[in-house]
């Protein structure tokens, strides 16, 4: 484990040399006086072993973490950008067993593991370390409704990190690779009558690999935290027609007052099978029309009343798989009627519907606008919603949990930290390296808040770009390949969410390798949102980023040197450190990186020289946005303004918001 230790330490004390700029991520290291009362870990292993056996769980939950049961276990719908009305939930109670990656599939069991929270994390029930040479194996039985019959089914994985293989009755139906976006197999030709079993086998190397994993590591020290394995989003089956609705994206433009929507079937459709496409005002049909299968349609959404923070307005959408008469000379490709031309999509939505839709799933979108443009009050760069500029003040938000590490105790605690910095007086959070639930992405969507939403990353020890460095990184082809992949999938799963309004491709050159290519993938994918290719330390020149973005970390933050092309951001700074005692989740140490405060006060002042010296560099500089660190406590990271439990805000929120009050007045711009 010498090359994960030299790894961990190495990168985390990068922040050590000098830098005008971009000041990263430092570690001091830690004193060993407890900080907590409580100082009982016994039957846990020393924090930053790599050892197996039990992972540390610390002695602090939130208050949502003390109500789970495996009867409330995230029982909400799980894919709210494309829902349909009928599904069965599998979290709760699975068999699990651990055993070495090259034993057979065990005959007995270990015991219960609670689905969707990591075999690491205390809400599993296991709290057991998944060594990189280790298989976890997941098993339980189901029976589908009896109203089921003659659908498909489709079986759904929110998440599963890191490699997984899907057995149903015994037969293989798929496998996986990647540990942060959904995925799902249509077991129907593999059920029986009856019972059916379920088995799910996992590997994860954790940081013993290269792949795509964030801030997880088997040495959980400073800002690295404890790895998640294995099943850590909901499953799920859904019944289904053979033909039926596979994706739906909707992009909106507001310059226009149209909505582009995409509708993609699970299969090839004939010339009678078309999609009703409708949009809806609190009921009211704003605007409908009809579309052969497999293609995009536009409607105009007149008068559209827009979606932002101060108001995150939502529209309903509703996509019905329909027969039609086929318009005359349909499949007539040389004769009759050109597919792909105006003539068919005039052709289809004048085509009369014949019976019931065979499939329906209802969505949602937000008319909104993300850009970027001149702010007249500072004659400088600036963000624009809606083609008005408009500061993202932010923090950074890494949405781990100390009961339940990657996976929100339930979706109310989730919901709880978009609703806490709102109160604060942000209007914007990064996503740091972490990819959540699709229901905390539409809570988002609901209550009002801007997401920029990194790439999670992932390196060998020595592909970390550093902040002197003059070139990036060189990988395989087979690992360019996975994370090319995976930030496809990303942006495939979310971009349905209006509140994602930026995409940050890499962080810190944490694994940072041809930023013009990948950062070109999200441009391309989705190019109503704008994409930061490098959030700290190596700007690319020519990677065509939206943004130029540095962290700073200094007392008094440093501002970004002036860019002609782009509006300037600071992607992190802050980071002031404050123990509290009784709420922390190491017993052991206090985790001294960037500024520490003596005490609340200090605290204050601390914060307030920051945050006043942002509010200047908004207002002289043209400063577009920027990250305070962090939402809460993050294990050894101690520079939330909440505690790790949430329990504890270490100012009250109404003196965060009156210090955020200028970025919005008009008169301090």
């Amino acid at each position: 484990m010498l090359r994960v230790s030299t790894w961990l330490l190495g990168a985390a004390l990068l922040a050590g040399t000098s830098h005008s700029v971009a000041h990263g991520q430092e570690a001091s290291p830690p004193p060993r006086q407890p900080a907590n009362p409580a100082t009982d870990t016994a039957g846990h292993t020393t924090p930053g072993t790599t050892s197996g056996g039990a992972s540390y769980v610390g002695p602090i939950m939130t208050k949502w973490g003390r109500e789970v049961t495996p009867e409330n276990a995230w029982r909400s719908y799980p894919r709210p950008q494309m829902a349909r009305d009928a599904w069965m939930n599998l979290n709760g109670n699975w068999d699990y067993a651990i055993r070495p990656a090259s034993a057979p599939q065990p005959t007995a069991m270990d015991g219960k593991i609670l689905v969707p929270f990591a075999v690491e994390s205390r809400l599993s029930g296991v709290a057991r370390k998944l060594m990189p040479d280790d298989r976890l194996w997941y098993r339980r039985s189901f029976t589908l409704p009896a109203q089921w019959s003659g659908k498909r089914t489709l079986l759904h994985f929110g998440a599963v990190d890191y490699e997984a293989t899907v057995l149903v009755n015994g037969a293989v139906v798929g496998s996986h690779k990647g540990g942060s976006d959904p995925f799902s197999f249509d077991v129907t030709a593999y059920l029986r009558p009856g019972d059916n079993e379920l088995v799910v086998q996992v590997t994860d190397p954790t940081s013993d690999g290269d792949q795509p994993r964030g801030k997880q590591t088997l040495e959980p020290r400073g800002i690295w935290y404890t790895a998640v394995s294995g099943i850590w989003q909901t499953v799920w089956l859904e019944p289904v027609p053979d033909l039926h609705i596979s994706d739906l994206r909707a992009v909106p433009d507001i310059d226009k007052g149209e909505l582009a929507v995409d509708v993609a079937l699970s299969s090839a459709a004939t010339t009678a099978d078309a999609v009703r496409i409708t949009a809806l005002d609190k009921g009211r049909v704003v605007a409908s029309t009809i579309v052969r299968g497999n293609r995009q349609a536009t409607l105009k959404i007149p008068k559209a009343r827009l979606w932002s923070p101060d108001d995150p307005y939502l529209y309903d959408l509703t996509a019905e798989l329909v027969k039609v008469t086929p318009p005359q000379g349909a499949g007539d490709d040389r004769r009759g009627l050109t597919p792909l031309t105006d003539r068919e999509v005039q052709a289809y939505a004048a085509a009369p519907v014949v019976g019931a839709p065979a499939d329906t799933v209802k969505s949602y979108f937000g008319m909104r606008k993300i850009s970027t443009g001149v702010d007249p009050s500072t004659g400088k760069l600036a963000l624009l919603l809606n083609n008005k500029p408009l500061f993202h003040n932010g923090t950074l938000d890494q949405g781990w949990w100390p009961e339940s590490l990657l996976t929100p105790p339930s979706e109310e605690a989730a919901r709880s930290d978009i609703v806490f910095l709102k109160k604060a007086g942000f209007n914007m959070l990064r996503k740091h390296i972490k990819i959540e639930p699709a229901q905390y992405y539409h809570d988002a969507d609901r209550l009002g808040i801007l997401i920029w939403q990194d790439m999670p990353s992932g390196a060998f020890g020595d592909q970390a770009v550093r902040r002197t460095s003059d070139r990036q990184a060189t990988f395989t082809s087979t690992a360019m390949a996975e994370y090319q992949s995976e930030l496809a999938r990303m942006i495939g799963a979310l971009r349905a969410f209006p509140s994602i309004v930026m995409w940050v491709t890499n962080n810190e050159g944490w694994g940072q390798y041809d930023a013009k290519t990948v950062g070109g993938i999200a441009r391309h994918m989705d190019p109503s949102r704008l994409v930061n290719t490098a959030s700290g330390w190596m700007d690319v020149a020519d990677s065509a980023s939206d943004v130029y973005d540095i962290h700073t970390y200094d007392e008094v933050p440093l501002a970004p040197e002036p860019q002609a092309d782009r509006p300037i951001v600071t992607g992190e700074y802050g980071g002031v450190g404050l123990p509290v005692p009784g709420h922390l989740w190491f017993t052991d140490r206090d985790a001294r990186i960037y500024q520490f405060a003596s005490d609340k006060d200090d605290f204050r002042r601390r914060y307030r020289i920051k945050f006043d010296a942002i509010v200047r560099q908004a207002k002289d500089l043209g400063l577009a946005a920027s990250v305070y660190t962090e939402t809460s406590d993050v294990e050894g990271e101690l520079n939330g303004l909440l505690t790790y439990d949430r329990a504890v805000s270490k100012l009250p929120v109404e003196e965060f918001a009156r210090m955020a009050k200028p970025l919005f007045e008009e008169g301090d711009r």
